[in-house]
């Protein structure tokens, strides 16, 4: 037996680690010669049965948290563009995200068939707070169906995430980096939620995952790698850094006879993307209005310098290009952030890494970690170095250098590549490697099955786990208003008949739930008796009467460890 046969050659022309199929990697004979048919087809149904278990559980998290939680604060923006789109066939509202992402969301939308004023006129979060809340529509109901569809591309993506970690280490390497996206947190939380972050990064590892195919069979993956690229960048702006990235990797895809050869098929790969992505974009909008009109309801902020003239020369469609210049306007603003207890103005470089530390579970940091040192370091497994690990880099770097320390949804594509990247692990003396990779996937789940159902405030355990993430960390790390529902419910069964402060920072109505509460901030300090519930994004920015509030007041309650209930 040759090398490359003992070891096998992946699709994407690299020689990785593999299995002799039916072997367990032990080097035993092929099971048909000794008659062992019957156990080889068990050991293959084996690997699609734990494929199917470990997407189903994802799917039961998902769905189990969907329809116990109130929208979160970006949500009835994307719920109220995403019906205007089906409805008006314009480009109107939430400009600073393309449509693709929102077009997904409609699917769902288009089955609940909502009712929706068109000539109702406000802001983009106006419009779908009145969609929610005010037109006779069940909010429940609609968010439901609004979630379903972000919930099924976030499972497909599983299979993505499983296909890539195959082609790297194996079948073993594609169940453990299933298992590790599958019971990734924050893949989760967001997963489950109408927002555009999860399918942003799925359409960005299957864009490298296919390029990285691409290395075999150049002709079918590099066009379908440029489509789930064009998806990306449709989907959301931030995925646009990994444009320039992924065009070099389809040039390092592609083999010539020659350096002018190889540069020639270099070049045309890249090309052969680049326009497929293009394409997407434009497909996108026409989809949307096929005359490709663009009102917007609020002003687009003018934008000058290099920036503008960039923005200007993009072959891209006009409303993109408005889109990108709103997401400028909001670079340029000041925002608060919140790392480790501290309260600023402005951003800091470090806090992406920071929260993800806190956020990502100790097990996928260890595994992550090391499959991008044995990446780097194994002759073999050089080859796939550069799809896995340039570019959620780059995006880190990208978004590092933004304004707004606002969550880890911000790099949610770190989680997705740390899955692949920690299934490399196995690649190397699978005999010694095999049973702490176990161990070490089993701590993941165990550290997600623990913060069921609470998933967007998850912390790992060496922060103190989700109960002291509000201690931490703010805004969508915590608290996004997903709880409101919850604190009904919570009043109602313990504190009826009390008083109720409310301070809430969220798109969620209180009074829709039953909630009647006053704001404690506009009342003297010694007529606040009674029950103060207070979010906990807004107790990490309390300043002023609400500080001193929460200060004269005693905890005595949370629900899902984003609202604290405080006693006076």
């Amino acid at each position: 037996m040759t090398a490359r046969e003992e070891h096998g050659a992946d699709a994407g022309g690299a020689v990785l680690a593999r299995e002799v199929p039916g072997d367990g990697g032990r080097g035993r004979p092929d099971a048909r010669r000794g008659g062992l048919a019957r156990p080889v087809r068990h050991r293959r149904l084996l690997v699609p049965v734990l494929v199917a278990l470990l997407l189903a559980q994802m799917a039961a998290a998902m769905v189990t948290t969907a329809v116990r939680q109130t929208p979160t604060i970006d949500e009835p923006v994307y719920v109220a563009t995403a019906t205007d789109y089906l409805r008006e066939h314009r480009v109107r509202y939430n400009p600073e995200h393309p449509p693709l992402g929102k077009l997904l969301i409609a699917a769902g939308t288009a089955v609940a068939d909502p009712r929706y004023d068109p000539a109702y006129t406000g802001t983009q979060g106006a419009v779908g707070r009145h969609l929610l809340y005010e037109s006779g529509n069940d909010p429940w109901r609609l968010m439901w169906w609004a979630r379903l569809p972000v919930i099924a591309l976030t499972l497909l993506f599983g299979l993505v995430v499983f296909a890539f970690a195959r082609d790297v280490a194996g079948p073993g390497g594609g169940l453990a980096g299933l298992a590790l996206y599958a019971f990734s947190p924050d893949v989760i939380a967001h997963g489950s939620l109408a927002t555009l972050d999860v399918p942003a990064a799925g359409f960005v590892l299957t864009s490298v995952w296919l390029v990285w195919r691409a290395r075999r069979r150049p002709r079918l993956c590099l066009p379908w790698s440029g489509v789930a690229l064009g998806a990306a960048v449709a989907t959301k702006m931030s995925a646009l850094p990994a444009v320039p990235v992924v065009l070099l990797l389809a040039v390092l895809s592609v083999r010539g006879a020659g350096r002018r050869g190889r540069l020639r098929r270099g070049a045309a790969a890249a090309a052969v993307v680049a326009v497929a992505a293009v394409a997407v974009v434009w497909a996108t909008y026409l989809a949307v209005d096929p005359r490709l009109r663009f009102d917007p309801a609020e002003p687009v902020p003018a934008v000058h310098g290099l920036r503008g003239r960039i923005t200007d020369l993009l072959p891209l469609p006009p409303a993109y290009r408005a889109g990108m210049r709103v997401q400028f306007g909001f670079e340029d603003r000041h925002w608060q952030g919140f790392l480790f207890g501290h309260l600023y103005t402005g951003s800091r470089w470090y806090y992406l890494p920071a929260a993800l530390l806190v956020k990502t579970p100790l097990g996928l940091l260890a595994l992550g970690a090391a499959g991008a040192v044995l990446a780097v370091a194994v002759r073999r497994l050089r080859p796939v170095a550069p799809y896995l690990l340039l570019p959620p880099a780059v995006l880190l770097a990208a978004a590092m250098t933004g304004s707004r320390d606002l969550g880890t949804r911000y790099a949610v594509f770190v989680p997705v590549f740390l899955a692949v990247a920690g299934a490399c692990v196995l690649t190397v003396r699978r005999h010694r490697t095999g049973v702490p990779v176990g161990l070490l996937v089993v701590l993941v789940a165990t550290s997600s099955l623990r913060t069921f159902p609470y998933y967007l405030p998850y912390a790992n355990e060496a922060f103190g786990g989700p109960a002291h993430t509000h201690l931490l960390l703010h805004d969508s790390n915590v608290d996004w208003g997903q709880d409101l529902g919850r604190l009904a419910d919570r009043l109602r069964r313990r504190y009826p008949g009390e008083r109720v402060w409310l301070v809430y920072k969220g798109s969620g109505v209180p009074s829709y739930y039953g909630i009647d509460a006053g704001d404690p901030r506009r009342v003297a300090p010694d007529r606040v008796h009674g029950v103060l519930a207070v979010s906990d994004s807004a107790a990490a920015k309390a300043r002023g009467r609400l500080a001193e509030l929460i200060a004269s007041s005693r905890p005595v309650d949370d629900v899902g460890h984003s609202i604290t209930l405080y006693r006076r």
